[in-house]
This record gives structure tokens, C-alpha cells and sequence, in this order.
């Protein structure tokens, strides 16, 4: 085994391999840019260098420096993680040239498996199924015409480069055939440096089903059953889970078996997936070959039991896998559900800064892998996920109960996130029938009512809660009394009642009458809003005993409702409140 492994990689997988290392006794090596000094990976892991910049490119993406610092710390290997370098051939040739172990398939397989055209003959060649499609690279508008022809409409144009649905177009007839062609180049030329398309035919009503393998340097090779990766946004996975609704054993066998075929004929080693095409009668098709730990790698873990990051580390230390294809057995169901820094009501652009409050879920059958907590920063440097969060159950209806809980649990303030979005969509019908398909996502944001749009109004309790708790804090705040007031003064002491003037987004001001009356753990608040007057009652969620003008997300009641609030001031009279379904910008002035 080694004794130390420098993780080349930032995030939720670097936090993830330093716990792997840990387990295996092994000592762990973070490398951080310049905007993740303080990250969480580099407080976890054993040891932790500087390796440049916040630019991706001068830190993270630089071979010689990420080489030259395993070697200058005395590892015995390097773990890429998934993203930035870890399906980088030259990278896994110059980390195997300086004397390390590269904890990945052979260079050689990662060229082999990266270009998607010569994988996908390769894999013909192999006697795996591949989706319809050309054989080489499209040159000029008149062979993609030809080409689209012979398979018929719809196609995807898709680069032959990098995946994540980067320079990837669907097109419905050739009148959209050109610009297609030219947006899909120049995605793929700025995401990958290689502007290589092909096409591709487009099946209807398709399912994105992905198979785990494993492969041992003894020449032993595993799979462990299939993932579901269907929900996606614009060819981006969000939800996945195992095993796939309505997967029979012959199928799986099938699927299992082509996989590992797959993995055969090009000589694979370490943990990597073989993503597959499945139309609705059950014939499947080749996509590509992820030479790398997947993402979505831990509803496999949940289902088999089996540590995959362990087991990467292990294949590459030249042990043997220690069970065979009749030892894998799939128990109960997993669902994961990716958490980005983004805000779902306006597109899901990004949604980078502090993070003022994190509340992580827990309970039976939860886990959650994270890359942040309560304050550090989301910067716009990276990727913005946060986190992945796991539910395991006995049965698929047991995990989607523990996962709808958890995201009720789960709280971050002071950036938007995806979470709200994740709670209405396994609410949606569809998809806690678990019979879905790639389309199904963005066909259902697009229908007029969804539950999937972004709410357009608050409902009257969540107004009065909204309105009231702006209104205290705008009183809070009017009084020098903000954030606790340090110097003693109690900001929920009783007053005499105050009138402010609150502004919700797209609406007019409203007068908020406020009362505020402290108590032991609560502040309670008379609101009267619009000659109605209601009583809420405030308090710090998950601290009974705490102050609630020191908190950032509460727990308010009106009446017999319940509601959990984060509230965060943007600056004098402008706050942030977020709700189950949304975050709200409201502007407030103390009359």
C-alpha cells in the first residue's frame, strides 16, 4: 500500500479520497489554488501545498506543478479525482515518468476511450452495441447533410471530445442543421480545445443507463450493477439512482456483460463506467467509456457496500480485487441528488459568495458528500457544486421518503441553491414513479403550471411570515442593534410598535405594523399587515437556547404553521429570505 497520495483535484472529491486514504491508513495530500486557501479539503487532509492562482489553468490544470509537487512531497501516487486532469493522458504519461503511480487506467486507455469516434469503433469492433451514427468526424456542412439523411431526423451533433453535454445539439431537420453545427464546434474548441463533431442519431424516449466496472492489474474485471442517470438539464445529470426503475436480471446481466467487454478490449484498469443508450424496448447502445470515478459513484457504493475509492487505491497499489462477479449483490435502492450554487429561478446561472449558514441533513440511510460548510466562500472560479446528497432505503419508496426529508433538512443561506428545485422535482408524479426518460425533465419545466417553474407568488402564510420577519429585522437593525448587539442591548427586547414599509419583488410596499416580545429561546412578534394582525413566534432552528437576532436561519410559526426561514442582509434595509421553495429579495424602510 502507499504512504501517501497526492489528490490532484479541489471539491466534495478531494474531501472524498482524503476519507478513503484515511480508511486505507494512508496519507493524504491536498493541493489548493490561491481561492481555496481555506477549502475544505485542505483542512481535512494531512498535509496541504499551494499550487497557483485561482485561473484553473495556472493551478489545478498545470502538469508540471501538480507532478512537481507530488514529487517535492514525497507521494507514492497521485489520485485525479473526476474533472480537471483526470482523463488527461498526458497527464497520467508525465505523473507515471516522474516515478509515481497514476491511480487510473494506463494513458494509452484514456486516449483510446477519450476521443468518442475511435471508442465507439473500438467498441463495434468489440462486438458492443453502438448508438447509429457516423463513423468519422464531420468536415464540411454537405457531408453532415448527407449524413443526417441517411439516418434520418432527429440528430445529434455531438463533439467527439470531453462530455457533459459540452458541444452537443439536437436537431430536428436539416433547416437547423448548420447553426448547429457551428455552436456545437465552437463549444467543443473553447471546453475541450478540439473542435472534432460527428453525428449521431437521436433515439426517442432514450434512458441514460451507466455501468460500474471495475478492472484489477491481474487481469480481473467486474461490473456492479447499472446506475440511472436520466434526470438531466441540458445533457447534465442532476439525479441518480440504483438500481434503474424496471431493470430485469437479463438485462442487467446483458448490459453488465457488454460493459465489461468494453473495458476488455481496451485493456482497462481501476474503477471506470461505460455509459449506455436504452431505448424503450430494452436495446441499448455504447456512448462512451468515463476512465475516471464517476460523480455519481456512491448510490453504487450504497447498494453493493463496496468502498470504490478504496478499491481504486487498492488496484492501483497491484492488489487483487477480493470477490468475484458472483460475489456483487444489490441490495435495497439509492438515490442521489447533486446540490449546485446556482439559482433555479433564474435559469440556474450561478450563484457565487459566502456561505452564512449550512444545515446538513442527517438520519437513517442519509449521507452527504460535501466540498463546503457554514463560512467559506463559492467562488466563480469552478464548478458549482456544493455537495451530493444520498439516501439509501430498503426499498426505492423508502429512499425517496428519506430524500425528500433530507432536503426539507437541508439549509444553506447566504447563496442560492439548487435545493429548492431538487424538493419540488421528487414531488413531481413522474418522478417518484420512477418511469422516466431523458426528455422528461425539461418537457415538464416547459408545461405551463409545473411545479418544476419557479413560484411566481408567496401563499398568504408564507407572505405574513416573510413580510413580518423583514419587518423585525429592519426594527433590529433601525435600533444599532444588529448582529446581537454586542455591546449587551437585547435588540428583542418589548418596544413600542414600529411601522415598516416592505417591498416584495414585483408587488408594492406594504406597511408592516411590528411588535417585538422577548422570551427565554423566542422573540414573538404581533404583525399586522393590512388591518390583519398575526402572532409569529421566532427562534433560532437548531438551537433552542440561542438568541435569534444572532441567527441566520430561523424556525417561525403562525398559528398552526411551521416554517423555516433564512434571512440575511444584504446591506442597510435589503434582505435575502429564503423559503422551502424559493429565496426573496425584499427591500425594507423603517417609517
Amino acid at each position: 500500500m502507499f504512504g501517501k497520495i497526492l489528490i490532484a483535484n479541489r471539491g466534495e472529491i478531494a474531501v472524498r479520497v482524503v476519507r478513503a486514504c484515511r480508511a486505507l491508513g494512508v496519507r493524504s495530500v491536498a493541493i489548493y489554488s490561491e481561492a481555496d486557501a481555506d477549502a475544505l479539503h485542505v483542512r481535512l487532509a494531512d498535509e496541504a501545498h499551494p499550487c497557483g492562482p485561482a485561473r484553473a489553468t495556472e493551478s489545478y490544470l498545470d502538469v508540471a506543478k501538480v507532478v512537481g509537487l507530488a514529487k517535492a512531497c514525497g507521494a507514492d501516487a497521485v489520485h485525479p479525482g473526476y474533472g480537471f486532469l483526470s482523463e488527461n493522458a498526458a497527464f497520467a504519461q508525465a505523473v507515471l515518468d516522474a516515478g509515481l503511480v497514476f491511480i487510473g487506467p494506463p494513458p494509452e486507455v484514456i486516449r483510446a476511450m477519450g476521443g468518442k469516434i475511435p471508442a465507439r469503433e473500438r467498441m463495434r469492433a468489440a462486438g458492443v452495441p453502438v448508438v447509429p451514427g457516423g463513423r468519422e468526424a464531420i468536415r464540411d456542412l454537405e457531408e453532415a447533410r448527407s449524413t443526417a439523411a441517411a439516418l434520418g431526423y432527429p440528430v445529434l451533433v455531438k463533439a467527439s471530445a470531453g462530455g457533459g453535454g459540452r458541444g452537443m445539439r439536437r436537431v430536428e431537420d436539416e433547416g437547423g442543421l448548420e447553426a448547429a453545427l457551428e455552436r456545437a464546434r465552437s463549444e467543443a474548441k473553447a471546453s475541450f480545445g478540439d473542435d472534432t463533431i460527428y453525428l449521431e442519431k437521436y433515439l426517442s424516449g432514450p434512458r441514460h443507463i451507466e455501468i460500474q466496472v471495475l478492472a484489477d492489474q491481474q487481469g480481473k474485471t467486474l461490473h456492479l450493477g447499472e446506475r440511472e442517470c436520466s434526470i438531466q438539464r441540458r445533457h447534465q445529470k442532476l439525479v441518480e439512482e440504483a438500481p434503474a426503475y424496471g431493470m430485469t436480471e437479463a438485462l442487467r446481466a446483458a448490459m453488465g456483460e457488454a460493459a465489461v467487454r468494453a473495458a476488455k478490449a481496451v485493456g482497462y484498469v481501476g474503477a471506470g463506467t461505460c455509459e449506455f443508450m436504452m431505448d424503450s424496448s430494452g436495446a441499448f447502445y455504447f456512448l462512451e467509456m468515463n476512465t475516471r470515478i464517476q460523480v455519481e459513484h456512491p448510490v453504487t457504493e450504497a447498494v453493493t457496500g463496496l468502498d470504490l475509492v478504496a478499491l481504486q487505491i487498492r488496484i492501483a497499489a497491484g492488489e487483487a480485487l477480493p470477490l468475484e462477479q458472483a460475489d456483487v449483490r444489490l441490495a435495497g435502492h439509492a438515490i442521489e441528488a447533486r446540490v449546485y450554487a446556482e439559482d433555479p429561478d433564474a435559469g440556474f446561472v450561478p450563484s457565487p459568495g459566502p456561505i452564512l449558514a449550512w444545515q446538513a441533513p442527517a438520519g437513517p440511510g442519509i449521507r452527504l458528500d460535501a466540498g463546503f460548510d457554514a463560512g467559506m466562500t463559492v467562488t466563480p472560479h469552478y464548478d458549482a457544486m456544493l455537495a451530493k446528497l444520498i439516501a439509501q432505503g430498503a426499498d426505492r419508496a423508502e429512499a425517496l421518503e428519506r430524500l425528500a426529508e433530507a432536503l426539507e433538512q437541508f439549509w444553506v443561506a447566504g447563496i442560492k441553491t439548487g435545493i429548492p428545485f431538487l424538493r419540488r422535482l421528487v414531488s413531481t408524479p413522474t418522478f417518484r414513479a420512477g418511469a422516466y426518460d431523458t426528455g422528461f425533465l425539461e418537457a415538464e419545466m416547459a408545461q405551463a403550471g409545473s411545479i418544476l417553474a419557479p413560484p411566481r407568488a408567496l401563499e398568504e402564510t408564507a407572505r405574513v411570515v416573510v413580510l413580518g420577519v423583514a419587518a423585525w429585522r429592519a426594527a433590529c437593525d433601525g435600533h444599532g442593534e444588529v448582529d446581537g448587539a454586542a455591546d449587551g442591548g437585547d435588540a428583542a427586547q418589548a418596544r413600542a410598535a414600529q411601522i415598516v414599509r416592505v417591498t416584495l419583488p414585483r408587488q408594492e410596499g406594504v406597511e408592516v405594523e411590528i411588535a417585538a416580545e422577548a422570551a427565554s429561546a423566542t422573540v414573538r412578534l404581533r404583525v399586522g399587515v393590512e388591518g390583519r394582525t398575526s402572532e409569529l413566534e421566532l427562534s433560532v432552528a437548531g438551537e433552542p437556547a440561542g438568541r435569534p437576532v444572532d441567527g441566520v436561519v430561523f424556525d417561525v410559526r403562525l398559528g398552526g404553521a411551521a416554517l423555516r426561514i433564512s434571512l440575511v442582509r444584504k446591506k442597510a434595509g435589503d434582505f435575502e429570505l429564503g423559503l422551502r421553495d424559493r429565496v426573496v429579495r425584499v427591500r425594507t424602510e423603517l417609517r
